[in-house]
């Protein structure tokens, strides 16, 4: 079997492994921040914070949610870990931006933290403070989830279907997922583009 052939082949089996249900849970708390007027930061490292940019942009462009991420202002991001450390710059930026019950997290990671192996410890030291502020809790995240499915309220994990493919994979289903949200008809206030250009 080729590379590509198996690839494709996990993909499938990954994408009919996940409950639809959690999908449809996690739309319903969206469609709630929305209404109450919260704020949604979306929190990655690596190439899950270019899946956070992307997001941000399709939250606030197509479902009108006031959305953020904190690895767009590589200014504050480069300073904050330079003074403070790596681990605190996004639990700081929840507590400058004063979230509270109104708003959520979203983290996409692959992990979803773990500071006993010390991977992504400002995703887990976020996560505790978006607790201690009653912030919701949504993520998508690969391997055991971590951290963040230990501790969120609406969190889907990647199924793991190849030890060796858990990036990838992971990383992948994110855009899969939220793009998944961000047409869910409760969510999807404004058309893309291409759906609205006639043939």
């Amino acid at each position: 079997m080729s590379h590509s052939h198996s690839y494709l082949s996990q993909v499938s089996q990954i994408a009919s492994s996940i409950n639809p249900d959690e999908l449809e849970a996690q739309a319903e708390a969206l469609v709630e921040l929305r209404n109450r007027g919260g704020r949604l930061f979306l929190l990655g490292v690596g190439g899950s914070a270019a899946n956070a940019s992307h997001a941000v942009n399709d939250f606030r462009k197509l479902a009108g949610i006031e959305a953020y991420s904190p690895t767009d202002n590589v200014a504050e991001l480069t300073a904050r870990t330079n003074d403070e450390g790596w681990d605190t710059v996004f639990s700081s930026w929840l507590r400058i931006s004063k979230a509270c019950n109104k708003d959520a997290i979203f983290v996409l990671s692959v992990g979803g933290g773990d500071l006993e192996k010390n991977i992504s410890p400002n995703l887990v030291k976020a996560v505790d403070e978006a607790k201690a502020r009653g912030l919701t809790i949504l993520g998508i995240v690969g391997r055991d989830g971590g951290y963040t499915k230990k501790m969120g309220d609406h969190v889907i994990v990647v199924p793991t279907v190849d030890s060796h493919r858990i990036t990838p994979h992971a990383e992948s289903f994110q855009g899969v997922l939220w793009h998944g949200l961000i047409c869910h008809p409760k969510l999807l206030m404004n058309c893309n583009k291409w759906e609205g250009v006639s043939k």
